[in-house]
């Protein structure tokens, strides 16, 4: 049980109304003691720590509920002094008295693991995938002390397929997010800013390169199926998680036998998981690229005035704060559709009469002469929208056209209009790409002619 090992109100301070002032204490407190021999200091060096965060301008206070009866804390020692307090009530800290009467607070085991963990959430650390790879791809080609390698190998790789079901996880997580989006700002900050600053370029895109599992996973499987059948490798194995798990030989063999499949089964599954990860990426830039592109249509046609009417509705229903469900309360909506009810049916009706069968008689096939004149009209309206169509080979055509004879531009430079502006989505998305003869240098958010994005330098490949 967690709580066995976990006080019951170890969360509360992170939970209460005053939780910012206790992290930042937190972090303040371990980065004292994480400098030491052990997680250990003295008290009167964390009181003068926190003691100066409270005086500085930046410090957040206490709240008044949390607070001591009577105790004032109107200095800032006072507060530094009521927060060890708190930590040491709630199970984060814990205070004792060396050799010489000196107390030292030391943090509990646990909590070091909770802090480096939300430390590493705050500042959404990158995931090295490379490292958990060939980690597990050094271990299995080492021959002394099986027995432990394996289990280090298991832990690795339950940590490599955590990290790729997170990231699988997190693309989801955006394709659910893109629907909220309401202007073209948002939708491509989101796409070039956010999604491609903490997912492609901290872990798809060195998934697909640097990190690529298919380089290691050959290897990897075949020296573990090797194992599984070397006698002396089972029985070295066998004898270590024997010791480490205080069991007989007979079931450490078992859990070593247990402890290869799982991770030949796992790096055999990975596939699936990084198909899965490839389809929600593509699923999430062109639902992106759609959404920019359906925000920009402004025409006459049927299409441009359903995208006047949806972006109407969708204007009034977030000005007046009403969920989908409510979008008839909006005055003029009963003129839009009209329901006729039928409480007859007659040759009037929407009922067609069943037909007895009839006799069928085949009639004569007439062959129709396709004229020349509109076969070619056909064919050019069907050329001219291929050429339309933008792709790869389009898409560089049009940056050396617009480029010239400059070796490097910045993309607020290149022509922005509605369709300018979509091709620029385009250069960005494909800039991602190695074989692309143009690679991307991100700089700052601009805002040029309305729109407002992350500006970047265009750079020619020699």
């Amino acid at each position: 049980m967690l709580f066995d090992v976990v006080p019951e109100n170890f969360f509360s301070p992170l939970a209460s109304p005053g939780k910012v002032v206790y992290w930042e204490c937190i972090l303040r407190v371990y980065s004292v003691t994480s400098k030491q021999l052990s997680f250990g200091v003295e008290r009167d060096v964390l009181v003068d720590e926190l003691q100066y965060y409270f005086d500085s301008a930046m410090s957040a206070d206490i709240p008044e509920e949390d607070r001591e009866e009577g105790s004032g804390q109107h200095s800032s020692r006072d507060k530094a002094n009521f927060v060890l307090r708190k930590l040491e009530a709630t199970g984060w800290i814990y205070t004792d008295v060396d050799h010489s009467y000196i107390q030292r607070v030391n943090f509990r085991d646990y909590a070091i693991q909770v802090i480096r963990t939300l430390i590493n959430v705050s500042e959404a650390q990158k995931v090295e995938y490379q490292g958990f790879i060939y980690t597990i791809y050094s271990l299995v080609r080492v021959d002394t002390n099986p027995g432990y390698g394996l289990m280090e190998i298991v832990h690795q790789t339950d940590e490599l397929m955590t990290a790729l079901k997170n990231l699988n996880s997190n693309i989801k997580t955006y394709i659910d997010t893109l629907t909220k989006h309401s202007t073209v700002s948002e939708i491509l900050d989101a796409l070039l800013n956010d999604y491609y600053t903490n997912i492609v370029d901290k872990a798809y895109h060195r998934l697909l390169t640097s990190d690529n599992v298919a380089k290691f996973r050959p290897e990897i499987i075949k020296r573990m199926e090797r194992n599984s059948r070397s006698e002396k490798y089972l029985s070295e194995a066998s004898r270590e998680v024997a010791e480490r798990n205080e069991c007989s030989l007979e079931e450490a063999r078992e859990q070593v036998l247990t402890m290869i499949h799982e991770v030949v089964d796992a790096f055999h599954s990975m596939d699936a998981v990084l198909n899965e990860i490839n389809e929600k990426n593509t699923k999430y830039q062109r639902a992106a690229i759609n959404r920019a592109r359906f925000l920009l249509t402004s025409s006459a046609d049927l299409r441009g005035q359903l995208k006047n009417i949806l972006g109407y509705l969708n204007t009034r229903m977030t000005e007046e704060k009403l969920d989908p469900a409510g979008i008839y309360e909006l005055e003029g909506m009963d003129d839009l559709i009209k329901i006729f009810s039928l409480d007859y049916l007659d040759i009037d009706s929407l009922y067609a009469p069943i037909e007895g069968k009839k006799e069928f008689v085949s009639e004569p096939m007439t062959v129709r002469r396709v004229d020349e004149k509109e076969r070619r009209k056909k064919r050019e309206e069907m050329l001219a929208k291929l050429e339309n169509i933008l792709n790869v080979k389009r898409i560089e055509e049009y940056v050396r056209m617009v480029m010239q004879s400059r070796n490097r531009m910045k993309a607020s430079e290149f022509p922005l209009d509605d369709d300018g502006f979509i091709r620029l989505i385009y250069i960005r998305l494909y800039g991602q790409r190695k074989t692309m003869h143009y690679r991307l240098e991100l700089l700052d958010t601009v805002e040029v002619k309305g729109y407002r994005f992350r500006d970047f330098w265009i750079v020619m490949k020699n």
